[in-house]
């Protein structure tokens, strides 16, 4: 199955900027967009900065290959399955930036209530319970969080963003990074000045809402 050359183009657009942003590296992290029916889904253990036209690899909503010349990513069940949360989950990103994935390793959600576009956009981000990967398990604890946000933390192993396709998944992801970088230089140089309750509790209806 050739498949449609726009959803494979985005997919490689979306895996070399975060190569550029070193927010995956040549073999961990996956990139998915879901269009007409079909997973474009990035192939296993290759460099994301090299993908071609032909590696990007086609399934049905199921997980089963009907095109593309590699073999797609071992962490296929992860996309198979986060698609089926909601509807509007039309692009995905998995992968292992490092603060978002110290947080993992930790098993510690990232949280403020000093920082409010943090608060706004995406009120925390959640731990899922471990899985392990490559297995319908590590998605046991996922829905329940990505029901109501658009970045989750996979208990020591690292972070998965969606959206309605994978621009937009690569762009929760960035921002996800971002903040949690921050966050955590914040950490050493003090203790976060947090807003008065009433503001958070603000932000946060905001986040429920928006």
């Amino acid at each position: 199955m050739q498949g449609d050359i726009g959803a494979i183009h985005e997919v490689l657009m979306v895996a070399k900027r975060l190569d550029e942003k070193r927010l995956l590296n040549a073999v961990e992290g996956n990139i998915s967009l879901k269009r007409d029916g079909c997973i474009y889904v990035t192939p296993s253990a290759m460099n994301k900065a090299f993908l071609t036209e032909e590696m990007i690899a086609i399934t049905d909503l199921d997980g089963n290959q009907i095109g593309g010349n590699y073999k797609a990513t071992s962490e296929l069940r992860l996309h198979v399955l986060t698609y089926r949360i909601r509807e509007n989950i039309g692009g995905i990103v998995h992968a292992h930036p490092p603060y978002l994935t110290a947080h993992a390793v930790c098993g510690k959600p990232v949280e403020t209530k000093a920082y409010p576009e943090m608060m706004f956009k995406y009120g925390r981000f959640e731990v899922a319970g471990y899985g392990r990967p490559g297995t319908d398990d590590i998605c046991r604890d996922l829905g329940p969080i990505l029901e109501h946000t658009e970045v989750a933390l996979l208990e020591n192993h690292g972070a998965i963003a969606v959206g309605p396709d994978a621009i937009e998944a690569m762009n929760n992801m960035e921002a996800a990074e971002a903040i949690a970088k921050v966050l955590t230089i914040a950490k050493l140089v003090g203790t976060e000045k947090d807003l008065p309750e009433k503001e958070c509790s603000h932000l946060l209806s905001q986040h429920k809402t928006h």
